[in-house]
């Protein structure tokens, strides 16, 4: 899936819920964007990362520093929906 499939895929799954709020698909790329970064600017990720902080996103996972790496930890719920799948 590349970033034009996410930012359509997660527009509609907005659409879908019920909070009765619309997102359009710019609305979705600029959260995106601003989440995870582009070539220009780093995301907030990258500035926590920067700061050594490790960011925690519930039981989908974590990203922290391991060194001079970024790494990601895969949080309960999405290894077991992953297992589920793969089982």
């Amino acid at each position: 899936m590349d970033k034009k499939q996410l930012v359509e895929t997660t527009t509609n799954a907005a659409a879908n819920g019920d909070e009765g709020g619309q997102l359009t698909s710019a609305d979705v790329e600029r959260v995106l964007d601003s989440l995870f970064g582009t070539v220009e600017h780093p995301g907030s990720i990258a500035e926590a990362l920067n700061r050594r902080e490790t960011v925690l996103l519930g039981s989908f996972g974590s990203f922290r520093m391991d060194g001079e790496t970024a790494t990601f930890r895969p949080g309960t719920a999405l290894t077991e929906f992953l297992q589920d799948r793969a089982g």
